[in-house]
């Protein structure tokens, strides 16, 4: 044999070894089961998205220590939606064309879960919304019918809004409310619709109903409107940046009567932007409370505490439940297929989160209770649980 030849032998072997040893790392990164985490990690909600994606990379983290699952290991792939209903497409369709995962769980905003969920049904990978409370996350509007690949761990609209309404007119015992919407936020127009029928339909009268855009900043106008109404309460369901700066604008021109909002209030930020003084007299709707005695409830403060050095709020028990929530389907249905998991999802019954037990509707929302949050000087404490 020539020497080219022994050369040309020679590195055909070498190409054949590099081969298998490229073959060999493929294999081991089989070894892992990538689950997409899509949250609102920067932008005006970042603070849910951040203690959200916390929450699952604890329960990933838990489940991964105990075994993994299916005997393979769970690799988060972690993408910021940025609070954007856009952005969250981009991400969807990143973590599953390209990154290749299994299924996703993310979400707490509902503009932002109604766009990634259309971006999962598109491509049948089943989706795990952790906090998106507006019906159009999980219902498709052209047919009238649950989405097949998309769920949700949390509550819907319609049952916070009642839930709210009836604090309302039964422990707050007002009869004359004002909403204040955010025009620009599917959650603040479904929620406030929800609350109106519910509170009108309980013997209440809604005087006005006055909108506002996200980033908006001087809300002085609007609020002379209302003042001049004369109303018992108000509610305020929006997110926890404008709420801020329209508690703190009220309480300054003197209005003094009761704010009442949703789960979209439960950030630090709150009490930083609106002042702790200004709080008080405001309640509003939430998943759960770290107050919560509970087995489950007490362990997964614990534990949170410890991988994070802070007290988990509800955006983190809805990360870590709805994370829980897609794995326990991925293990009943011994299987990385989506149509699998999505079926395993659907079947879902007595399912064990932090706040209690939890099944699916025929339109794959789960029925779970709701908390009742006051705020005194600042700080949440627990009022009362709402049962389904």
């Amino acid at each position: 044999m020539s020497k080219f030849r022994l050369k040309m032998a020679g590195l055909l072997t070498i190409l054949i070894m590099l081969s298998g040893l490229i073959t060999g790392c493929g294999d081991t990164a089989s070894k892992d089961i990538k689950i997409g985490v899509v949250y609102e990690l920067t932008g005006n909600t970042a603070t849910f998205g951040t203690a959200a994606a916390n929450g699952a990379k604890l329960a990933f983290k838990e489940i991964n220590a105990k075994g993994g699952v299916l005997g393979k290991q769970i690799q988060p792939v972690i993408a910021d939606n940025k609070g954007e209903p856009a952005e969250s497409t981009n991400a969807m369709t990143k973590v599953i064309t390209q990154d290749k995962v299994v299924a996703v769980t993310g979400f707490t905003v509902s503009s932002c879960g109604i766009a990634g969920s259309t971006v999962a049904e598109v491509n049948k990978t089943p989706f795990v919304a952790a906090a998106t409370t507006n019906p159009k996350v999980t219902l498709d509007e052209k047919s009238g019918k649950a989405k097949d690949y998309v769920f949700r761990a949390c509550f819907i609209d319609p049952f916070q809004g009642t839930v709210a309404a009836n604090f309302a007119l039964n422990s707050l015992q007002v009869k004359k409310a004002v909403i204040l919407i955010d025009n620009s936020s599917d959650y603040s127009k479904g929620l406030s619709q929800f609350f109106k029928a519910s509170y009108t339909q309980g013997g209440g009268q809604v005087l006005a109903e006055e909108a506002y855009l996200q980033k908006d900043q001087d809300f002085k106008a609007i609020l002379t409107k209302i003042k001049a109404l004369n109303p018992e309460l108000i509610y305020l369901p929006g997110y926890y940046e404008e709420v801020g700066k329209i508690i703190k604008q009220a309480r300054e021109m003197g209005i003094t009567v009761p704010f009442l909002g949703g789960d979209a209030w439960d950030s630090p930020k709150l009490a930083e932007i609106a002042g702790p003084a200004p709080l008080n007299n405001t309640h509003f709707t939430n998943f759960y409370s770290n107050e919560d005695t509970s087995p489950a409830s007490k362990a997964f403060v614990e534990a949170y505490k410890k991988e994070y050095n802070q007290v988990p709020d509800s955006m983190a028990a809805m990360g870590y439940d709805a994370a829980y929530l897609l794995v326990d389907a991925i293990k009943r249905a011994n299987s990385t297929e989506g149509a699998k998991i999505r079926e395993a999802l659907a079947a879902t019954q007595g399912f064990k989160s932090v706040s209690g037990d939890m099944n699916f509707t025929s339109t794959h929302d789960a029925i779970r209770s709701a908390v009742i949050i006051e705020l005194k000087d600042g700080k949440q404490v627990y009022k009362e649980t709402v049962k389904p």
